[in-house]
């Protein structure tokens, strides 16, 4: 996808200053604008800085749900009263669902911001206050007991759309793919080479440990007892399997 219609709220950190006929304009055009939270009043309506002494005001049932640590929102320009401008956040996501369910593909890579972080994944928002699942092993392909471990609440990452239901109106998310294939991270690896790689799992029939050597990448090594889980430790590559994908590594130092 060439083109990303809506980006996720705060990913352009701008204060933007209107003028009333930028505003005008907006509201003849239907365009969408962002500004950021000044305040939000006991009954939750929202006031929203403009510039040029013209006050914004999201009403709470135009508001939606407001991420804490984002102060970014993103608006229509529902009505203009002299020096108040009302708005609507709620005619954004509406917007921004449809053209998600309708234009959007599996395959496609799009922009998107971490908005929450759950034990079995996270909640990206990819446009307009829409956002999608990113199940914990879709962000790598290292083991991980939570996804905090690869990502944060905040964060601006690339997600490859992996799954839509149209029908539920439910997007599922892949980043694992945004970190390099197999064969990219395997490139300037070597048999013979020492490297340093991260405790990710130990298999509980001793079989072999898991090490992450990279983001998105993993060998495996002999079983060896008292190592912990994200411990640091130093390996050689003994053998690498490039039809089977896989690393065998020997530990040199822990």
């Amino acid at each position: 996808m060439l083109y990303q219609r809506f980006i996720p709220e705060g990913w352009n950190e701008s204060e933007n200053k209107y003028s009333v006929q930028d505003l005008k304009s907006a509201l003849d055009k239907n365009t969408t604008l962002q500004g950021k939270i000044e305040k939000i009043d006991n009954k939750f309506n929202a006031y929203i800085n403009l510039g040029n002494n013209i006050k914004g005001i999201i009403p709470s049932s135009e508001l939606g749900n407001i991420m804490k640590n984002n102060p970014y929102v993103q608006f229509k320009v529902s009505s203009i009263n002299d020096d108040v401008c009302y708005l609507s956040r709620k005619a954004v996501k509406n917007e921004s669902l449809k053209w998600a369910i309708n234009d959007l593909s599996e395959g496609d890579v799009v922009d998107g911001i971490v908005r929450n972080i759950k034990p079995y994944g996270a909640f990206v928002e990819i446009g307009g206050g829409t956002s999608g699942l990113l199940y914990i092993n879709d962000i790598s392909v290292s083991r991980m007991k939570t996804p905090e471990e690869k990502i944060k609440i905040g964060q601006k990452i690339k997600v490859k759309i992996k799954d839509i239901d149209k029908e539920n109106n439910k997007f599922y998310l892949s980043y694992k793919e945004m970190l390099g294939s197999w064969k990219e991270n395997i490139k300037d690896l070597t048999e013979g080479s020492i490297l340093k790689g991260i405790v990710r799992e130990t298999a509980k029939n001793k079989d072999g440990i898991f090490i992450e050597l990279k983001p998105n990448l993993v060998g495996m090594c002999e079983y060896k007892d008292n190592l912990k889980y994200g411990q640091e430790v130093q390996v050689k590559i003994k053998k690498i399997i490039p039809d089977k994908k896989k690393i065998k590594l020997t530990i040199v130092c822990c």
